[in-house]
């Protein structure tokens, strides 16, 4: 089926031409008046003269800032004025201001500066923590460098959001994560104002691979759970906002494991006009697969490389290019499989033994072109072209025969856990050649006005894609002899999809933003407004999403912050939606709906003369217009229409702080239920298939106490059980829950070399830090289900076999940086 808005190919090359012509004349372009800019760089040290990294640098009210590395250093560029007032904020630290004219220094065009900050003393009325909370909104800043201690098994920068309230995963393979209720495609992620796409067929985590985000690339975080300002759109749920590095020196920085490594060099010109910084990673987790319980040979091999580059043309004038190929192919050759599973009163067995392979590949291509434009201090403009492109390939053909048996259950027996009887015998045939195409181009513009009290952001895009897949999948099931479903004069397949579409269609955005600070004698109010609109042109669907948010901290003597925000939001449909579960197109599918209403605190204090947070937030979202899905793994079958409306309510908490003087440990508890009403069922308000209604989230660190250097590092996440049910049923499939999530990951750390304790032999000098880690995976050794197998006995009952997740493992993780 072809479903087109009176468009075809030759449209869609004329818009990218034009994209590209309009590029190039923006980038010839020189600005006729401008204004000088000053380049700001300098240390940041604490009250013992020790460098101080991660330290937020801002100008209020402008989007110039950076912050510091490892060295304690930074740099930045800033349009020049009389006065220019430079913030400096850090956890643990007093904030700064300070205020600098460019004329009294010597070279106003190269401004050299060394900031002291001072660490927090308990017992003082007048200490203020500085928020991690983007001021303004509800985006909150995360540390980049977490992400490096934490012992995970996927090694994405996503994982760190697995421990943060509100954010759930149960799934240790995949960086995919959902969000108050949501599912996987309705997180949004930036990375340097471009919005990033994943693959679109990936069905478990083993086949997954490499996220997209370089962890070793980001300089800044932000992250909103919900309730996200109208610069942000169109999806349900998070929002996900990275910010690469822009280097001002040339450094390395490469990491080796037992599931692969990564390289990453950066460094500018002598000039400091051109900067740039690419990585390149390899992951391969056949050695983690092994733990599985189908047994075979694993053969994933995952490989990608990006470059982030930046050059300015003049003092008005940058131009970047962000660049990532990636390249994903996992191969399967399965033999076995033995799972046994039940209660006291049913203890069941199944073996399952294979023929057949699978063999899928994934790649990518993402590039985009940034020109920024500083006309002046209180004015940004941004340019963006971007284009990404997908080539999936999955084909298995993968063939079966097990046996059920029943097991001695009773414990006094001498052949207790042995097989007594077999109850099924049977087996299954899955055959798969599915192939995607896909194309997504875009042209954006955004721009930044600062003016007295208020920041004005506003924004255009255009986004066109283009998607040709085919669908070939089919499952033979043969129980006793007895192909199902049985007929005596026909043979039929069990489960059937067949088909082949092109799908194209433009999308035209835009939106405008404003906030107010207000410095009141009762404390300081920002209150936020805007509204986002969007125009789809394949379902003729105009739709206005009004959003606002005022927070509130109060000069009183505990350090409180109040927030509130409510707005529209909506998730125009844009591939996989349109499709339901035998694999037709609904060509009538509309954006799903939903309005969020969000309250919460943030209570800043010191214990133990150590910072803390403590935050909670409360959350109402009504939905409508919602496609009910099911979720297979990772996999998202939605049902193609839109038929349904629900709600997800809950409250998040969290206590972030320095359990350990001078290292930050957090934990987090959201409890959460969300539920839908399908159109035209008798069975009222279901679980939606992420409803999770508990989950527990810590990372604590520590140390030795009389070497540092030795650290350890603790993670765990608990999560109940998620509803599951019959496959292909709509109206039971939240019957039953899966088991809850348990997982512990444990890593010990040592560092050999770095800032305060420098090597002695001359190769290890060339080196800023080496760290030597031990990490143990899943380390109570739980199985935790992600799925279940389908089969029936000799009685023709059906039986839902658990499909586990990985089980414990060692991983050795070396990493450097020179």
């Amino acid at each position: 089926m072809i479903l087109k808005e009176n468009n075809n190919v030759t449209t869609r090359n004329s818009i990218s031409v034009i994209l590209l012509a309009c590029l190039v004349l923006m980038m010839a372009a020189q600005p006729v008046t401008g204004q000088t800019k000053s380049k700001i760089s300098g240390f940041i040290l604490n009250d013992a003269g020790e460098q101080v990294d991660l330290v937020n640098i801002s100008i209020p009210g402008t989007p110039h800032g950076t912050s510091s590395n490892s060295k304690g250093f930074f740099q930045f560029s800033v349009p020049r004025t009389n006065e220019i007032l430079i913030q400096f904020s850090r956890l643990g630290y007093l904030a700064k201001e300070l205020t600098i004219k460019p004329e009294e220094y010597s070279n106003p065009d190269d401004i050299r500066l060394t900031i002291t900050l001072e660490q927090m003393v308990s017992g003082m009325n007048e200490i203020v923590i500085s928020a991690d909370r983007d001021p303004g909104s509800n985006l909150i800043r995360i540390d980049p460098k977490s992400i490096s201690s934490i012992p995970v098994v996927s090694g994405s920068f996503e994982d760190i959001l697995k421990h943060l309230p509100g954010v759930s995963s149960s799934n240790e393979l995949s960086s995919q994560y959902s969000v108050r209720g949501g599912n996987f495609d309705e997180n949004l992620v930036y990375v340097n104002d471009i919005e990033i796409y994943r693959p679109f067929m990936i069905r478990s985590g083993q086949q997954e691979g490499l996220s997209f985000i370089n962890s070793d690339m980001v300089s800044s975080v932000l992250f909103s759970s919900g309730g996200f300002d109208a610069r942000y759109g169109d999806k349900l749920s998070s929002v996900l906002d990275i910010k690469y590095k822009k280097p001002t020196y040339f450094g390395a920085s490469g990491s080796l494991s037992l599931m692969g490594g990564s390289l990453t060099v950066e460094g500018t010109s002598r000039n400091r006009r051109f900067s740039h910084i690419s990585g390149i990673r390899y992951k391969s987790n056949r050695y983690l697969l092994r733990s599985l319980e189908t047994t075979g040979d694993y053969n994933p091999q995952y490989t990608d490389f990006q470059t982030y580059l930046t050059y300015d043309l003049s003092t008005e004038w940058e131009i970047s290019f962000l660049g990532n190929i990636a390249n994903n192919v996992y191969e399967f050759v399965a033999k076995d499989r033995n799972t046994s599973w039940g209660t006291v009163n049913e203890a069941l067995q199944l073996y399952i033994y294979f023929e057949g392979e699978e063999v899928d590949k994934f790649t990518t291509y993402m590039g985009a072109v940034t020109a920024t434009y500083h006309p002046h201090s209180n004015l940004e403009m941004k340019w963006i072209a971007s284009a990404f492109k997908t080539k999936e390939v999955e084909t298995f053909d993968i063939l079966g025969q097990y046996w059920l048996n029943e097991l001695d259950k009773r414990m006094d027996s001498e052949t207790y856990g042995d097989s007594l009887m077999n109850i099924g015998v049977g087996s299954f045939l899955d055959h798969a050649r599915n192939k995607l195409d896909g194309q997504v181009m875009s042209f954006d513009w955004k721009g930044s006005w600062k003016q007295d009290n208020h920041w004005f952001n506003w924004g255009a895009r255009y986004q066109q894609s283009f998607f040709r897949d085919r669908i070939e999948e089919w499952t033979m099931m043969d129980s006793a002899g007895y192909s199902l479903p049985y007929s005596d004069t026909d043979l039929f397949l069990h489960k059937t999809v067949f088909s082949e579409s092109e799908l194209s269609q433009g999308q035209f955005t835009a939106f405008l933003r404003d906030n107010w600070e207000i410095d009141a004698e009762t404390g300081k109010v920002h209150i936020t407004g805007g509204l986002r609109s969007t125009y789809i042109g394949l379902s003729k669907e105009f739709l206005l999403s009004p959003r606002a948010s005022i927070s509130f901290r109060p000069l009183w003597e505990k350090d409180l912050q109040f927030r509130l925000s409510a707005g529209a939001y909506h998730q125009p449909a844009f591939f996989k939606e349109f499709r339901d579960r035998e694999g037709n197109i609904n060509p009538k599918i509309k954006a799903q709906k939903s309005f969020h209403v969000v309250g919460g605190t943030d209570y800043f204090f010191i214990a133990w003369d150590r910072p803390f947070k403590f935050t909670t937030e409360l959350y109402y979202k009504y939905l409508w217009d919602l496609i009910p899905y099911e979720v297979e793994n990772v996999r998202i079958r939605y049902f193609g229409e839109n038929n349904s409306h629900g709600y997800a309510a809950g409250i998040d908490t969290k206590i972030f702080g320095e359990f350990v003087p001078g290292i930050d440990s957090w934990a987090s508890l959201s409890i959460m239920k969300t539920q839908e009403d399908i159109d035209g069922d008798t069975v009222g308000y279901i679980a939606r298939p992420t409803d999770q209604r508990v989950n527990v989230g810590l990372y604590f660190q520590d140390y030795l106490p009389n070497n540092r250097s030795y650290q350890a590092h603790l993670s765990l996440l608990f999560g109940t059980g998620l509803p599951y049910g019959p496959p292909g049923s709509q109206e039971f499939k939240s019957f039953w829950r899966i088991p809850p999530y348990r997982r512990v990951d444990l890593g010990f750390s040592k560092v050999l070399v770095d800032k305060n304790n420098p090597s002695k032999q001359p190769f290890l000098k060339q080196f800023e830090s080496i760290w030597l880690g031990l990490e143990v995976f899943n380390l109570l050794d739980i199985n935790n289900t992600i799925s279940h197998i389908w089969i029936r006995d000799i009685s023709n009952r059906q039986f839902a076999i658990p499909n586990y997740l990985t089980g414990r493992r060692l991983n050795i993780r070396l990493q450097a940086k020179f």
